[in-house]
């Protein structure tokens, strides 16, 4: 019988960090820390129907949405599981509109964190799957507490990226610019195991296309163009969730291309750079694919605020590349 190797998240890390002997084990730990929260958050979302923690919270985030009792739960786990630990020096959550500070009584580090808590969140009355997404920059300026110039870096500078997805199975996806894993909780035993080692884009599968075609009047004449040309491509088929951690997933395994484009009503287009679209494109990429604005590469974008939108097109590198031809005219520049 051949032998079976169980990789436990906690091992894979180990194992990345003995390649990197000037590792002091901060960075480790962040990634530990992230795991743990989001064993937490697993908990809650796979019994949110069994306990009264749907609904909404009464109050409105800083993008004048309505606040679930659960998008408030998940960003106070991640942000009490990370702001003692000493590795960081402040975070930056969807759920807050500024830099969310460590604590005076604990210690600082050397990291910037950033998050979306739970996308999808407005799908959690229908049990569709929702996810986490985080991205880890190095801090830049001088002094212990993190200052807007540590937040506001260009995708190409993040450390590592990756994202949680709560669905049949609980699911943790990262890179640190050697490869994407993929890691399933097995909740009998409370681990993170390898499931996806070294995850690349098919090019040649039952490939979709993933996009809210209801928009359709708003977008432009090259938007339109795109999506036409996806419809007469043999073999790619349309999928389209409404949760964009979901839409990723399903893209990232499956192959194909998701897009949430500028129009008309939202011409900077509605998906936060930093804590979506920028660590999904660093994904993206290390996987063998690209993620665009429209017509330049996300992972180039000099943000200039925190809660700053963009359009997202993502996926295989064939189809990112036809809707930079032909979109590219719509995209504000």
């Amino acid at each position: 019988m051949a032998e079976t190797s169980v990789v436990t998240l906690s091992r894979h890390i180990v194992e990345e960090e003995r390649r990197h002997p000037e590792a002091t084990g901060a960075f480790s730990n962040i990634l530990y820390d992230i795991a743990l929260a989001a064993k937490i958050i697993s908990r809650e979302v796979n019994k949110a129907g069994l306990v009264d923690i749907l609904g909404q919270a009464g109050s409105r985030n800083v993008h004048d949405e309505v606040v679930k009792k659960l998008d408030v739960f998940a960003d106070e786990v991640i942000c009490k599981a990370m702001d003692h630990t000493g590795d960081l020096c402040c975070m930056v959550s969807e759920e807050h509109p500024d830099i969310v500070a460590i604590p005076e009584k604990f210690p600082r580090g050397k990291y910037v964190l950033l998050y979306d808590p739970l996308d999808g969140s407005s799908n959690i009355d229908l049990n569709v799957s929702i996810g986490t997404i985080f991205s880890v920059h190095l801090k830049v300026t001088e002094g212990p507490d993190g200052r807007l110039e540590d937040c506001l870096q260009p995708g190409r500078r993040q450390l590592a990226a990756g994202y949680v997805v709560y669905g049949s199975s609980t699911m943790l996806v990262y890179t640190s610019g050697a490869g994407v894993h993929g890691f399933t909780l097995d909740p009998s035993i409370g681990e993170f195991l390898l499931s996806h080692p070294n995850i690349h884009i098919p090019e040649s599968t039952s490939r979709t296309y993933s996009v809210n075609e209801s928009y359709y009047d708003l977008w432009g004449p090259g938007q339109r163009q795109f999506v036409s040309e996806l419809k007469r491509q043999e073999g790619l088929s349309a999928r389209y969730i409404g949760s964009l951690v979901a839409d990723f997933h399903r893209t990232l395994l499956s192959g194909g291309v998701f897009m949430y484009p500028a129009d008309s009503r939202s011409p900077r287009g509605k998906l936060r750079l930093l804590y979506e679209a920028a660590p999904l494109a660093m994904i993206c990429k290390e996987a063998g694919g690209g993620a665009i604005d429209g017509h330049g590469d996300i992972l180039d974008q000099l943000p200039t605020e925190l809660h700053q939108r963009t359009p997202l097109y993502i996926g295989s590198l064939d189809l990112v590349e036809c809707a930079r031809t032909l979109v590219s005219g719509d995209s504000e520049r």
